[in-house]
Protein backbone atom coordinates (compact mmCIF):
# COMPACT_ATOMS: atom_id res chain seq x y z
CA UNK A 1 0.00 0.00 0.00
CA UNK A 2 2.45 2.40 1.09
CA UNK A 3 6.00 1.45 -0.77
CA UNK A 4 7.94 4.59 -0.89
CA UNK A 5 7.20 6.80 1.85
CA UNK A 6 8.36 10.37 1.89
CA UNK A 7 9.50 12.05 5.75
CA UNK A 8 10.47 15.45 6.28
CA UNK A 9 12.24 16.07 9.16
CA UNK A 10 13.88 19.27 10.93
CA UNK A 11 16.27 17.16 12.68
CA UNK A 12 15.56 18.20 16.01
CA UNK A 13 14.27 15.62 18.92
CA UNK A 14 11.03 15.76 17.87
CA UNK A 15 11.58 14.81 14.51
CA UNK A 16 13.75 11.49 15.96
CA UNK A 17 10.26 10.41 17.90
CA UNK A 18 8.34 10.86 14.32
CA UNK A 19 11.07 8.64 12.59
CA UNK A 20 10.65 6.13 15.26
CA UNK A 21 7.10 5.55 13.94
CA UNK A 22 8.52 4.36 10.81
CA UNK A 23 8.69 0.95 12.19
CA UNK A 24 4.99 0.78 12.66
CA UNK A 25 4.36 1.36 8.92
CA UNK A 26 6.43 -2.15 7.74
CA UNK A 27 3.03 -3.81 7.85
CA UNK A 28 1.38 -1.72 5.38
CA UNK A 29 4.01 -2.40 2.93
CA UNK A 30 6.76 0.28 3.39
CA UNK A 31 10.44 -0.63 2.05
CA UNK A 32 12.14 2.66 1.07
CA UNK A 33 12.17 5.83 2.85
CA UNK A 34 13.08 9.24 1.35
CA UNK A 35 14.48 11.25 4.20
CA UNK A 36 13.79 14.88 3.33
CA UNK A 37 14.92 18.45 5.13
CA UNK A 38 14.10 21.62 3.79
CA UNK A 39 17.03 24.31 4.49
CA UNK A 40 14.10 27.17 4.20
CA UNK A 41 16.29 29.68 1.63
CA UNK A 42 13.90 31.76 0.05
CA UNK A 43 16.27 33.87 -2.07
CA UNK A 44 20.59 33.22 -0.49
CA UNK A 45 21.02 30.96 -3.60
CA UNK A 46 24.73 31.12 -2.53
CA UNK A 47 24.14 29.64 1.00
CA UNK A 48 22.61 26.31 0.05
CA UNK A 49 25.68 24.54 -0.22
CA UNK A 50 27.43 25.91 2.94
CA UNK A 51 24.34 24.72 4.69
CA UNK A 52 24.08 21.98 3.32
CA UNK A 53 27.22 20.41 4.66
CA UNK A 54 26.40 22.13 8.06
CA UNK A 55 22.89 19.87 8.11
CA UNK A 56 24.49 17.01 6.62
CA UNK A 57 25.72 14.95 9.53
CA UNK A 58 22.46 14.98 11.15
CA UNK A 59 20.36 13.89 8.37
CA UNK A 60 22.85 10.80 7.81
CA UNK A 61 22.17 10.28 12.37
CA UNK A 62 18.61 10.25 11.31
CA UNK A 63 19.56 8.18 8.04
CA UNK A 64 21.45 5.35 9.98
CA UNK A 65 18.28 4.99 12.48
CA UNK A 66 15.46 4.54 9.70
CA UNK A 67 18.05 1.90 7.93
CA UNK A 68 17.64 0.05 11.28
CA UNK A 69 14.11 -0.37 11.11
CA UNK A 70 15.29 -2.53 7.83
CA UNK A 71 14.37 0.62 5.14
CA UNK A 72 15.96 1.21 2.23
CA UNK A 73 17.07 5.00 2.56
CA UNK A 74 17.69 8.08 0.36
CA UNK A 75 18.27 11.81 1.48
CA UNK A 76 17.57 14.52 0.18
CA UNK A 77 18.30 18.33 1.28
CA UNK A 78 16.34 20.71 -0.26
CA UNK A 79 16.64 24.09 -0.86
CA UNK A 80 13.18 25.86 -0.23
CA UNK A 81 11.11 26.50 1.84
CA UNK A 82 9.66 23.10 4.03
CA UNK A 83 5.76 23.54 3.20
CA UNK A 84 6.49 23.68 -1.20
CA UNK A 85 9.46 21.53 -0.81
CA UNK A 86 8.40 18.72 0.60
CA UNK A 87 5.10 18.30 -1.80
CA UNK A 88 6.85 19.11 -4.75
CA UNK A 89 9.50 15.93 -4.20
CA UNK A 90 6.12 13.46 -3.22
CA UNK A 91 4.96 15.14 -6.60
CA UNK A 92 8.24 14.04 -8.91
CA UNK A 93 9.12 10.63 -7.31
CA UNK A 94 7.23 7.70 -6.15
CA UNK A 95 6.02 8.84 -3.23
CA UNK A 96 2.88 6.60 -2.23
CA UNK A 97 2.87 8.76 1.58
CA UNK A 98 4.10 11.71 3.68
CA UNK A 99 4.90 11.74 7.20
CA UNK A 100 4.90 14.60 9.23
CA UNK A 101 4.94 15.90 12.70
CA UNK A 102 3.85 18.01 15.12
CA UNK A 103 6.74 21.41 15.25
CA UNK A 104 9.71 20.05 16.32
CA UNK A 105 11.13 22.93 17.30
CA UNK A 106 8.49 24.59 19.89
CA UNK A 107 7.90 21.49 21.54
CA UNK A 108 5.19 23.39 22.61
CA UNK A 109 2.01 21.81 23.89
CA UNK A 110 -0.46 23.56 21.99
CA UNK A 111 1.59 22.86 18.42
CA UNK A 112 -0.54 20.01 17.80
CA UNK A 113 0.30 20.49 13.97
CA UNK A 114 3.00 22.83 12.89
CA UNK A 115 2.86 25.39 10.19
CA UNK A 116 5.13 23.93 7.92
CA UNK A 117 2.91 20.23 8.64
CA UNK A 118 -0.23 21.85 8.11
CA UNK A 119 0.34 23.79 5.16
CA UNK A 120 1.83 20.66 3.81
CA UNK A 121 -1.50 19.14 4.48
CA UNK A 122 -3.06 21.89 2.79
CA UNK A 123 -1.03 21.55 -0.41
CA UNK A 124 -0.21 17.70 -0.84
CA UNK A 125 -2.11 15.65 -3.20
CA UNK A 126 -0.48 12.37 -1.84
CA UNK A 127 -2.08 10.68 1.17
CA UNK A 128 -0.57 12.01 4.67
CA UNK A 129 0.32 10.44 7.87
CA UNK A 130 0.18 13.56 10.83
CA UNK A 131 1.77 11.62 13.39
CA UNK A 132 0.51 13.54 17.05
CA UNK A 133 3.48 13.73 19.75
CA UNK A 134 2.88 13.39 23.07
CA UNK A 135 4.72 16.44 24.94
CA UNK A 136 5.56 15.73 28.21
CA UNK A 137 7.06 18.71 30.78
CA UNK A 138 9.52 17.01 33.24
CA UNK A 139 11.18 19.64 35.63
CA UNK A 140 10.65 22.91 33.18
CA UNK A 141 11.81 20.88 30.21
CA UNK A 142 9.72 19.45 27.27
CA UNK A 143 10.07 15.65 25.55
CA UNK A 144 8.11 13.84 23.22
CA UNK A 145 6.40 10.33 23.46
CA UNK A 146 5.64 8.12 21.09
CA UNK A 147 1.80 7.62 20.65
CA UNK A 148 2.18 5.49 17.01
CA UNK A 149 3.50 1.87 18.01
CA UNK A 150 0.99 0.20 16.24
CA UNK A 151 -0.89 1.79 13.39
CA UNK A 152 -3.15 -1.13 12.41
CA UNK A 153 -4.31 -2.10 15.92
CA UNK A 154 -7.67 -0.50 15.96
CA UNK A 155 -8.45 2.17 13.24
CA UNK A 156 -11.29 4.66 13.46
CA UNK A 157 -13.51 6.23 10.00
CA UNK A 158 -15.40 8.85 9.94
CA UNK A 159 -17.03 8.96 6.99
CA UNK A 160 -19.84 11.72 5.23
CA UNK A 161 -20.33 9.19 2.63
CA UNK A 162 -18.27 11.54 -0.09
CA UNK A 163 -16.41 10.34 -3.04
CA UNK A 164 -13.29 11.64 -0.77
CA UNK A 165 -14.33 9.46 2.25
CA UNK A 166 -14.78 6.92 -0.43
CA UNK A 167 -11.58 7.14 -1.57
CA UNK A 168 -10.60 6.83 2.31
CA UNK A 169 -12.18 3.75 3.18
CA UNK A 170 -10.36 2.16 0.07
CA UNK A 171 -7.24 2.34 2.56
CA UNK A 172 -9.13 0.79 5.26
CA UNK A 173 -9.93 -1.96 3.25
CA UNK A 174 -6.11 -2.25 2.97
CA UNK A 175 -5.32 -1.49 6.30
CA UNK A 176 -7.58 -4.35 7.33
CA UNK A 177 -6.37 -6.71 4.77
CA UNK A 178 -2.78 -5.73 6.30
CA UNK A 179 -3.69 -7.44 9.59
CA UNK A 180 -5.97 -4.87 11.45
CA UNK A 181 -8.86 -6.56 13.17
CA UNK A 182 -10.68 -3.77 14.42
CA UNK A 183 -12.48 -0.49 13.28
CA UNK A 184 -15.22 1.33 14.04
CA UNK A 185 -16.89 3.27 11.39
CA UNK A 186 -18.62 6.79 12.23
CA UNK A 187 -21.08 8.75 10.45
CA UNK A 188 -22.13 11.82 12.50
CA UNK A 189 -25.57 12.92 11.57
CA UNK A 190 -24.69 16.33 11.41
CA UNK A 191 -26.99 19.09 13.89
CA UNK A 192 -26.09 22.17 11.93
CA UNK A 193 -26.98 20.87 8.63
CA UNK A 194 -30.24 19.08 9.81
CA UNK A 195 -31.39 21.51 12.47
CA UNK A 196 -34.82 22.10 13.30
CA UNK A 197 -36.56 21.79 10.05
CA UNK A 198 -35.48 17.99 9.47
CA UNK A 199 -34.81 16.86 13.60
CA UNK A 200 -38.47 15.04 12.59
CA UNK A 201 -36.32 12.51 9.68
CA UNK A 202 -33.74 12.02 12.26
CA UNK A 203 -34.85 8.26 12.45
CA UNK A 204 -35.63 8.01 8.64
CA UNK A 205 -31.71 9.69 7.68
CA UNK A 206 -30.13 7.17 10.56
CA UNK A 207 -31.96 4.03 9.21
CA UNK A 208 -30.48 4.98 5.43
CA UNK A 209 -27.01 5.72 7.04
CA UNK A 210 -27.47 2.43 9.32
CA UNK A 211 -27.68 0.57 6.00
CA UNK A 212 -24.77 2.53 4.34
CA UNK A 213 -22.35 1.59 7.21
CA UNK A 214 -23.40 -1.99 7.47
CA UNK A 215 -22.45 -2.28 3.60
CA UNK A 216 -19.33 -1.10 4.68
CA UNK A 217 -18.85 -3.45 7.60
CA UNK A 218 -19.39 -6.26 5.55
CA UNK A 219 -16.88 -5.16 3.39
CA UNK A 220 -14.31 -4.95 5.89
CA UNK A 221 -15.27 -8.50 7.51
CA UNK A 222 -14.76 -9.93 4.13
CA UNK A 223 -11.36 -8.60 4.37
CA UNK A 224 -10.75 -10.24 7.59
CA UNK A 225 -11.97 -7.68 10.08
CA UNK A 226 -13.05 -9.25 12.60
CA UNK A 227 -14.73 -6.99 15.34
CA UNK A 228 -16.33 -3.91 13.04
CA UNK A 229 -18.41 -1.35 15.31
CA UNK A 230 -20.83 1.07 13.62
CA UNK A 231 -21.62 4.86 15.14
CA UNK A 232 -24.23 7.18 14.16
CA UNK A 233 -23.89 10.17 17.11
CA UNK A 234 -26.22 13.20 16.61
CA UNK A 235 -24.40 16.67 16.76
CA UNK A 236 -21.37 18.10 15.47
CA UNK A 237 -18.92 16.51 13.60
CA UNK A 238 -15.94 17.83 14.87
CA UNK A 239 -16.87 17.40 17.98
CA UNK A 240 -18.46 13.89 18.02
CA UNK A 241 -15.63 12.39 16.06
CA UNK A 242 -12.98 13.95 18.67
CA UNK A 243 -15.21 12.80 21.39
CA UNK A 244 -14.96 9.42 19.83
CA UNK A 245 -11.60 9.41 19.17
CA UNK A 246 -10.86 9.97 23.22
CA UNK A 247 -12.78 7.44 24.50
CA UNK A 248 -11.87 4.60 22.34
CA UNK A 249 -8.56 2.54 22.36
CA UNK A 250 -7.62 3.76 18.42
CA UNK A 251 -4.13 3.68 17.08
CA UNK A 252 -5.25 5.64 14.04
CA UNK A 253 -7.53 7.80 12.24
CA UNK A 254 -8.04 7.38 8.72
CA UNK A 255 -10.51 9.58 6.80
CA UNK A 256 -10.31 12.48 3.50
CA UNK A 257 -9.29 15.76 3.63
CA UNK A 258 -12.15 17.22 2.07
CA UNK A 259 -16.05 16.30 2.27
CA UNK A 260 -18.87 17.54 0.13
CA UNK A 261 -19.06 20.68 -0.15
CA UNK A 262 -15.06 21.01 0.30
CA UNK A 263 -14.77 23.61 -3.38
CA UNK A 264 -17.38 25.58 -1.34
CA UNK A 265 -16.31 25.69 1.85
CA UNK A 266 -12.59 27.10 3.08
CA UNK A 267 -9.96 24.49 3.16
CA UNK A 268 -8.45 25.31 6.00
CA UNK A 269 -11.66 25.19 8.15
CA UNK A 270 -12.70 21.77 7.17
CA UNK A 271 -13.50 18.82 9.30
CA UNK A 272 -10.42 16.75 8.73
CA UNK A 273 -7.70 19.95 9.61
CA UNK A 274 -9.90 20.48 12.59
CA UNK A 275 -9.51 17.00 13.64
CA UNK A 276 -5.61 17.00 12.73
CA UNK A 277 -5.03 20.03 14.88
CA UNK A 278 -6.77 18.19 18.05
CA UNK A 279 -6.74 14.49 18.22
CA UNK A 280 -5.26 12.68 20.21
CA UNK A 281 -3.71 10.38 18.27
CA UNK A 282 -2.41 9.37 14.08
CA UNK A 283 -4.63 10.91 11.57
CA UNK A 284 -4.10 9.61 7.89
CA UNK A 285 -5.38 12.00 5.47
CA UNK A 286 -6.52 10.55 1.80
CA UNK A 287 -7.10 13.85 -0.41
CA UNK A 288 -9.90 14.01 -2.99
CA UNK A 289 -8.82 14.00 -6.61
CA UNK A 290 -8.05 17.32 -8.01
Amino acid sequence: MFNTILLATDLSKASDCVISCLGGLRELGAGRVILAHALGIKHLESMKYELARLVEPRLLEQKAVVESYGFEVSVEILPGLPEFEVTRLADRTDTSLIVVGSHGRTMAAEAVLGSVAFEIAHNTTKPLLIVRLKIVEEDNVSRCEITCNDFTRNVLYPTDFSDTAERAFAYVEKIVESGCRRVTLLHVQDKSRIGKHLEGRLEEFNKIDAERLARLKAQLIEKGATDVQVEIPYGLPISEILKQSRQGDYSLIVMGSQGRGFIAETFLGSVSHNIVRRAPLPVLLIPAIR
